[in-house]
C-alpha cells in the first residue's frame, strides 16, 4: 500500500515489522495491515487538506472512511466512501 502513495508524491519508511509510516507536508499516516483485505491507515491530517486526502484514497482504489477530530475528541467531519 505504501508504494501506491510513494508513487503520488508521498515520502515511505517501515516503521514496523508489516507496518509503515507516509507522510506528505499536510500529513502523516500509519498505514497498518489487518485482518482480511483491510488496511487500517491513522495519524494527522492538516484540516484544510481533509477533502484531498479523501481524494487520494478515491484515486487509489479505496472503499474509506474517514473521521477528523479536534484535539478535545470532538467529531469535526466524517466522509464515507
Amino acid at each position: 500500500m505504501a508504494q501506491h502513495f510513494v508513487r503520488t508524491g508521498w515520502s515511505s519508511r517501515s516503521s514496523s515489522w508489516h507496518g509503515y509510516e507516509v507522510e506528505i507536508s499536510w500529513c502523516q499516516l500509519e498505514v497498518e495491515p489487518i485482518e482480511g483485505p483491510d488496511i487500517l491507515l491513522n495519524g494527522v491530517v492538516d484540516p484544510q487538506h481533509f477533502d484531498e486526502l479523501g481524494g487520494v484514497l478515491h484515486r487509489l482504489g479505496l472503499s474509506y472512511s474517514l473521521e477528523l477530530y479536534q484535539g478535545d475528541d470532538a467529531l469535526v467531519r466524517e466522509m464515507h466512501v
